[in-house]
């Protein structure tokens, strides 16, 4: 399983004083602590959880699971009755038993630079168990579903804190999803009241949040499910706010005068004014391990997304062990994700990982362009940063640029990287570990999903040689398998389906309302074995590398995108009778969406109808979904059985004639007219 010895060769090393202070300073004690999590995963684990709190204890055995569906339901538990509160191992234990309170628990860096804040753990704290009273003001209370809206301000923090810290389930909704995508996902977990901000800008962009929110509100009211309670933050209304807690009206670089906030008094309540006069002292409501925590949606094959449901105990354990060993986090060290917390990343490696551990990080709203390409490394060189953390896809955009960009500032404080989100192809590793970490600095390539909570492949910055674009080994508790199609075990060097043989404490419990869907979608392909749906390498080494995505998911900019759902947006429009959608290889996204339709009798192809395709698509998904390329196919290929054979479009999309068998289509003439009309520029 793993080699007993790391190769020597074609290998790469992090700098040799970082094994110094590392929690794990080599690969034998990598390897030692690794037998250790698998043959006995109760001792493990069970030491780990004793740096938290708990108000209760567990009996009986730590992790009880079935992953063969043959005998009987899934499920999985985690020290089941024990009880304790995140929120409460988050920020209370921090300020009171580690004496951490005036230590900074977030810089946030806002879209324009300058526009900044400081939050101590200690204000953190006021500031979560205030929002905490807020909430059950509005009658929320322990098991109800919190939609959360909003950009990437520290308030975001604040709402999903307080709702941990009352037993709410928080489901938060990335700000760059459509009126469609909120609607969809605030109605399949019934929640009882939406969180969000009047707008914030992207880069030079204005987005009106409270526009699109009210637009979600209305389509659930239009669908027979009316949100009465919207609770909005002012972060660039020009009126004046000051929060009990001191907190200042936006600084005049984000205010935006112009900025036009729809407000419903029936539904609409404002953060600030709810605050006045509120308590800051809460206390904590004591939940079981195997409680929800959260709600988090992400895309399915079938089309509509599932919302996958992680609880208390198991999460907290893993997520705040992924981090402290893969970042290898030591406690003077700044840490910066820049990921957004509408995605896992955001909620395990912003959230509750660092201040599990009671970490300082940066919280960073802007992009990694504005307003020039040498944004990032800037606030590396403020915030003396030591522990980075981004996507494949922002280190090939940036790569384009070259390297005088980072080489404007020093980044002498950074220590390890990591990416996340995708594979990383080799040439931007090099490009990251040459330039931005001058050849010092560990790469960490992690492999995870919305559904495992944190890190399952991943090197450890002291511990593990690299390869580039390698995921490398299973983080403890995690034993990888790959399968062939017949679901046999392949041993040495090979390649096929990654699976999963055994739970850990973070990996999802269900899709919230609907386990049967959990069953089919990751335990009955392979009865025995968690079902990641990415294919993956094995090397002669042990190094495990993921080939992509087997199922119809698409891997855009490191989202996860259902080509069913796409195809669905597409055919919602009148003139479009059909639609197939592909990945199509891309220079920075790594995946562009490559669309066919065919058209309805009378309906001629038009740049204007173009146009619109496109945006349906944007107002039902997203932005991220907007297609990169729309072909008019007047014809599919499909097999007798009128299946569409998306292998054959695939190959179309990258103008490869290399087709394989096509002897089981019905008509084999539309392929050449295809490969005739293919889309050689981006509409």
């Amino acid at each position: 399983m793993i080699p007993d010895k790391a190769p020597k060769e074609d290998v790469f090393h992090g700098a040799a004083d970082l094994k110094k202070e590392a929690h794990i300073a080599n690969f034998e004690k990598y390897k030692e602590l690794y037998v250790k999590s698998i043959e006995n995963p109760d001792e493990f684990w069970g030491d780990i959880a004793k740096d938290f709190f708990w108000k209760t204890k567990h009996a009986g055995q730590f992790l009880d699971y079935n992953f063969d569906v043959t005998k009987g339901e899934i499920f999985i538990k985690c020290m089941e009755g024990a009880s304790t509160n995140i929120c409460y191992n988050l920020l209370d234990r921090n300020v009171n038993e580690h004496k951490l309170g005036d230590k900074v628990a977030f810089y946030w860096e806002g879209n324009e630079p300058g526009d900044e804040l400081t939050v101590t753990y200690r204000e953190l704290l006021r500031r979560v168990c205030q929002f905490a009273n807020v909430l059950k003001s509005q009658g929320v209370k322990k098991g109800d579903r919190v939609s959360i809206y909003m950009p990437m301000v520290v308030e975001l923090v604040v709402a999903m804190l307080a709702c941990v810290r009352i037993g709410a389930v928080h489901s938060i909704v990335f700000a760059g999803f459509s009126a469609e995508s909120l609607c969809e996902r605030i109605m399949d977990s019934q929640c009882s009241l939406l969180i969000t901000a009047d707008g914030f800008y992207r880069g030079d962009k204005l987005i009106n949040l409270k526009l699109i929110a009210d637009e979600a509100l209305q389509k659930c009211r239009d669908k027979g499910f009316p949100l009465q309670r919207c609770i909005m933050l002012k972060h660039l209304s020009k009126e004046a706010e000051e929060t009990p807690l001191g907190s200042q009206s936006p600084p005049a670089k984000r205010a935006c005068p112009d900025l036009q906030v729809p407000w419903n008094p029936e539904v609409d309540l404002c953060w600030f004014t709810l605050l006045c006069g509120v308590s800051d002292e809460c206390e904590p409501e004591w939940c079981d391990s195997e409680d929800p925590l959260f709600i988090l949606y992400t895309s399915g094959s079938t089309g509509k997304p599932k919302g996958v449901l992680h609880t208390v105990g198991g999460y907290m354990l893993y997520a705040a062990t992924t981090f402290k060993l893969v970042f290898d986090y030591q406690p003077d060290d700044v840490y910066w994700c820049t990921a957004d917390i509408g995605w896992i990343t955001g909620h395990s490696y912003i959230t509750y990982g660092p201040l599990a551990n009671g970490a300082t990080s940066v919280l960073f709203e802007g992009l990694p362009t504005y307003p020039d390409v040498s944004r990032m490394w800037e606030i590396v060189d403020k915030y003396h940063v030591s522990k980075f953390y981004t996507a494949p896809t922002a280190i090939r955009l940036l790569m384009k640029y070259g390297s005088e960009p980072v080489q404007k500032y020093k980044r002498q404080s950074l220590k390890v990287l990591g990416t996340v989100g995708e594979p990383i192809n080799p040439e931007a590793w090099q490009w990251y570990y040459t330039v931005v970490g001058e050849k010092r600095c560990p790469i960490v390539d992690t492999f995870w999903q919305t559904e495992t909570g944190g890190h399952v492949l991943t090197p450890l910055p002291a511990a593990t040689p690299m390869k580039p674009g390698s995921a490398t080994f299973p983080f403890f508790g995690v034993v990888p398998a790959i399968l062939n199609e017949s679901g046999e075990e392949l041993e040495g060097p090979s390649e096929g389906y990654l699976v999963f043989k055994q739970p850990w404490p973070g990996v999802m419990r269900t899709v919230y309302g609907n386990h049967q869907r959990f069953e089919t979608t990751y335990f009955r392909k392979f009865p025995g074995y968690y079902v990641t749906g990415d294919g993956c390498r094995r090397d002669e080494d042990g190094y495990y590398w993921i080939t992509g995505r087997i199922d119809d998911m698409l891997n855009v900019s490191g989202h996860l995108l259902s080509t069913a759902e796409v195809e669905s947006a597409l055919v919602e429009h009148e003139a479009v009778a059909e639609a197939a959608v592909v990945g199509r290889p891309h220079a920075v996204k790594g995946e562009s969406l490559y669309c066919f339709v065919t058209l309805t009798d009378g309906v001629t192809y038009s740049c204007s109808l173009e146009a619109e395709l496109k945006k349906q698509v944007r107002e039902k998904i997203g932005a991220i979904a907007t297609p990169d390329y729309i072909q008019n196919a007047p014809g599919l290929p499909k097999t007798r059985s009128g299946k569409i054979m998306r292998r054959v479009l695939r190959k179309i999309a990258r103008n490869d004639r290399d087709l394989g068998d096509v002897s089981t289509l019905a008509d084999s003439s539309v392929i050449e007219q295809l490969f005739q009309n293919r889309c050689c520029t981006a509409v």
